[in-house]
């Protein structure tokens, strides 16, 4: 059986969560306390980079989020979570670079500083500015379509609806994105998001932790030093 390395609030394992779910196929989950297990021996031995998610597929290892949503659609094709159409395929492509590369780090980078006292950064102005330039782009490509690929849920769903639906949270109201507001509604109704929907009490933990995400990176500089040395 399948099993998922994962943390519940991971915005990198939720997508892999999701699809394992969309394609109905049985699966372990696997819980990671990213309190510290990510570095002990164990899970090292899964990892080296001590990152979630992992995928095990019997004899078969495999980390990195796109790594592993392309795997489980080449080797599970269905149903379907990727077009074959082109220019179809590229749309969800660059959903999925845009959410990863641009989208998710400048959320992250916004939730590190919320609620400061102190007055906002130039770094944090950036990051914001990176959320909205990211968000418009989403808006624009969606179009009038229920789906970035038209009638078809994908890939693109898959990785931008996990987090988009929390951009609230970054003070930053999804109403004045209309077509992304509504595609999100519907995300949220489906059967599989609900499955895997944080309590209240979850999200709040999950910022707190993201927060002390640069003391755990410290942590994980030095651990990495020690091993090196020996």
């Amino acid at each position: 059986m399948l099993k998922l390395y994962y943390a519940r609030p991971s915005l990198y394992a939720r997508p892999v969560w999701l699809a394992l779910l969309e394609k109905q196929l049985p699966f372990e989950l696997m819980p990671v306390n990213l309190g510290g297990e990510q570095f002990e021996p164990d899970f090292l031995a899964l990892n080296p980079f001590s990152r979630i998610p992992v995928l095990v597929d019997g004899d078969l290892r495999v980390i990195e989020s796109l790594a592993i949503l392309d795997y489980l659609e080449a080797r599970y094709p269905q149903p379907p979570l990727l077009p074959t159409e082109p220019a179809t395929l590229a749309k969800v492509r660059m959903v999925q670079l845009i959410v990863l590369n641009e989208l998710l780090p400048a959320a992250v980078k916004v939730l590190m500083q919320a609620d400061s006292t102190s007055e906002p950064s130039a770094d944090l102005e950036y990051a914001r500015l990176r959320v909205t330039k990211s968000l418009h782009f989403l808006e624009n490509l969606l179009s009038n379509a229920p789906y970035f690929a038209g009638e078809q849920l994908t890939l693109a769903e898959i990785v931008a609806g996990t987090l988009v639906c929390r951009v609230p949270d970054l003070s930053i109201a999804l109403e004045d994105y209309p077509k992304l507001h509504h595609w999100s509604m519907r995300l949220l109704s489906r059967p599989t998001w609900q499955q895997i929907a944080l309590s209240p009490e979850e999200w709040q933990q999950f910022k707190r932790r993201i927060r002390k995400l640069p003391l755990i990176w410290e942590r994980r500089r030095r651990q990495r030093l020690r091993t090196a040395r020996h």
